[in-house]
């Protein structure tokens, strides 16, 4: 039969062997790599980026053992029969011809030239017990690999989001480099360009009473964030309300290096798809049923929580100036900007950086599907929709 002669037991050995070769080499090379990657993060004593590496080792487990059990056990889940009627219902695509795929099952012929059997013995098993499997086999392939997809897109969002954040403090580093190029007893501004450098931070972020009113800040807040917001003056009384407030000691404490540190930090957190994520991904496979339009109105989420973290990030500073005028008028010379949770909603900064994690996953979820869908079914695919909705879609990614 032609089925057996394409199983394991006729098929040369030196096909099977080279095969294995080249797997297990790959293999070598990936985690040799990340064992090197990491020995050099510690050598140079970067310890959060050392733990997000772990986390990037960790999810590469995960994908294998998800890989794993849906190879060993797709076997059990085409076993698993089910009425013909219940496959009829929440498709991503409309069937022209019902029960065409429950009851004829031949080899396909798919966009990308391969030929996958969609029979097998799952199939058989429950044609002649009048049912349909649970899962074709080429459903499941196709099933893993949108997994494996999905968790490097998402990867690559993370390190692409962690190079631009650093490249963006890395901007201001000549801000902190042209404190500390004076001497120790300079490090904290002198009285006059400290109320210089204030005067500067108080105008753009606080003045007039009218900011006070919350619709008005909000506004202000959301279009802010649209073009460079922080400027030398706001970088020197961060920085000094932040050293006043945690270290007044250390006059020459290094700013810059800790916020960079602590964006190493956060890339740990941010990296990794989180257990709830992948409940994401369930209810986002679920929600793609034919007509629903589901995917377009999720590219949208992502967009809003993006502006909405921005505006309150922004938001923050404003509120954080007023409390410097309110100070002024008690107390002119101790007025200085005092960093603190209070500003966060429900006074937790971790919430913002839980939006974040998902807005980079959401964004990381719409692509990875554009490009599956695209490469397994074609542009043309009944999934993709029309034109309309699909250039919105990458648009708002």
């Amino acid at each position: 039969m032609e089925e057996d002669s394409n199983s394991l037991e006729y098929t040369p050995t030196w096909i099977v062997a080279m095969v294995s070769l080249i797997i297990i080499l790959l293999s070598l090379f990936a985690e040799r790599g990340l064992h090197k990657l990491g020995k050099l993060l510690m050598h140079k004593k970067q310890d959060a980026l050392f733990e997000a590496l772990q986390k990037l080792k960790e999810e590469l487990m995960l994908l294998g053992f998800i890989s794993l059990l849906l190879t060993v056990g797709q076997g059990v889940i085409q076993r698993i029969c089910m009425p013909p009627g219940l496959a009829s219902h929440m498709l991503p695509c409309k069937k022209h011809a019902e029960g065409h795929n429950h009851e004829k099952y031949s080899l396909q012929t798919l966009n990308n030239g391969r030929r996958l059997l969609s029979v097998g013995v799952g199939s058989e098993y429950c044609t002649h017990k009048g049912k349909v499997p649970l899962l074709s086999l080429e459903a499941l392939h196709q099933l893993h690999i949108f997994i494996f997809v999905l968790a490097v897109v998402h990867v690559i969002f993370c390190v692409t989001t962690m190079i631009l954040g650093g490249a963006r403090i890395g901007q201001w580093k000549h801000w902190e480099d042209s404190i500390k190029g004076k001497s120790l007893a300079d490090a904290v501004p002198t009285k006059a360009s400290h109320a210089k450098h204030r005067r500067s931070f108080l105008k753009k972020h606080a003045e007039g009473d009218w900011r006070k009113a919350a619709v008005i800040s909000w506004m202000i807040s959301f279009f802010k964030q649209f073009y460079g917001s922080i400027t030398k003056s706001d970088y020197i009384e961060l920085r000094y309300g932040f050293i006043m407030t945690h270290c007044p000691r250390r006059p020459n404490f290094d700013f810059h290096k800790y916020m960079t540190r602590t964006l190493e930090i956060d890339f740990k957190r941010v990296v990794s798809i989180s257990w709830y994520l992948w409940l994401f991904v369930v209810l986002f496979l679920l929600l793609n049923v034919e007509g629903w339009h589901s995917y377009f109105w999720l590219s949208f989420l992502p967009l809003i929580l993006l502006l909405l973290v921005g505006a309150k990030l922004e938001h923050i500073i404003m509120r954080m100036a007023q409390e410097v005028v309110d100070k002024m008028s008690h107390d002119e010379e101790n007025a200085v900007v005092e960093p603190s949770d209070k500003h966060f909603w429900f006074h937790s900064p971790d919430i913002v950086l839980y939006l974040i994690h998902f807005i980079l996953f959401q964004n990381s979820f719409e692509i990875a599907f554009f490009f599956w869908i695209w490469s397994t079914y074609g542009f043309n695919s009944c999934i993709m929709e029309k034109l309309g909705y699909i250039v919105p879609r990458l648009f708002m990614g």
